[in-house]
């Protein structure tokens, strides 16, 4: 199996979850029930979307991850693809990679509310997530999937005044923090 792929287990998972919303959303048309056939086709598209937004920030991870550790670094990844974790008031269930630099780590967690009591996601968002640099605070950014006009999915950074779109570069820039060791935040020194 590549790292690209999902695990057969949550492959089937997903793949069963698809299955049971088109019959859902094939039900509530033949009963004339629109409202319920718009939600699930909603649903049904934001979930892939979601999928598609996740799998492709934890990869790009990966492969940057990949690439210094080819230049040299000693990077050690893991990861946890039934994670749970908060932002806020808000339960999210998801991924999480964990990129390790001897004892520095960079947290990468994904994920989105499955049931109405995880809460919702602010600002039109259909996935949040953290890049959480555990000890260097100043460095991490917490993460919001929103769609674009034209409907394709894209990271925003979420704690900034201006938020902006997560790109390769800053995912870079992310991984270059875990390697610098001259990285610490004020409080620490």
């Amino acid at each position: 199996m590549s790292e690209s792929e999902p695990p057969p287990v949550l492959h089937e998972l997903n793949e069963t979850w698809a299955t049971v919303l088109a019959e859902a959303e094939a039900r509530a048309r033949v009963a004339g029930r629109a409202d319920i056939a718009e939600y699930l086709s909603l649903r049904k598209s934001n979930d892939l979307l979601r999928t598609t937004a996740c799998d492709w920030l934890l990869m790009t991870f990966r492969r940057v991850a990949g690439e210094m550790n080819r230049a040299g670094a000693s990077l050690q990844l893991s990861s946890d693809d039934k994670y749970q974790f908060t932002i806020g008031q808000t339960s999210l269930v998801g991924q999480l990679l964990k990129l390790e630099n001897s004892a520095r780590q960079l947290l990468v967690e994904v994920g989105w509310p499955r049931v109405p009591k995880h809460g919702f996601i602010r600002g039109g968002g259909i996935a949040l997530g953290r890049l959480r640099h555990v000890g260097i605070k100043s460095a991490s950014d917490e993460i919001r999937l929103v769609t674009s006009p034209e409907g394709a999915p894209r990271w925003i950074v979420d704690n900034r005044r201006q938020p902006a779109e997560i790109r390769e570069a800053n995912i870079r820039q992310h991984v270059a923090v875990l390697l610098d060791s001259s990285q610490v935040d004020e409080t620490q020194r």
